[in-house]
């Protein structure tokens, strides 16, 4: 699984923007802006052995991989829930669901959904939330 990012020129600084992580970092050149995205996921996820890839796309887009999808979707959804103002009962409410710990289990990387059910999953935080696939 490859989550996109975009690279903005600005004066002197590239800002990066992976909206789907709820990240936004810089750096003073291109690979040094890769290198701050790439850092700031493994940093937020702290999990020994999860490494992260950026790979340039098209245009200023680029494409983030990681060791292990399980944990890079338990941040999105994470990281998704929270800049919604939305709590783990929220969710499971929107999900038809009485029980909080299911979903939690998502955020915590300790359930894999699969790609229907991680689209499920984000639409119960917004309607307009949906994972996009790239094919490079």
């Amino acid at each position: 699984m490859k989550i996109e990012g975009k690279l903005i020129r600005a004066g002197k600084w590239w800002a990066v923007e992976i909206p789907l992580l709820q990240i936004y970092t810089q750096g003073k050149s291109r690979k040094n802006a890769y290198f701050m995205a790439k850092d700031a996921i493994e940093s937020i996820i702290d999990n020994p052995g999860f490494t992260v890839t950026v790979t340039e796309g098209p245009a200023d887009t680029f494409m983030v991989g990681s060791s292990n999808d399980t944990l890079l979707m338990a941040l999105a959804l994470k990281q998704q829930r929270s800049s919604h103002h939305l709590s783990v009962r929220d969710v499971a409410k929107n999900l038809g669901s009485n029980s909080p710990t299911a979903y939690s289990r998502y955020e915590q990387g300790k359930v894999r959904p699969s790609l229907d059910k991680f689209s499920q999953l984000l639409k119960a935080i917004d309607q307009s939330l949906e994972p996009v696939l790239t094919v490079m």
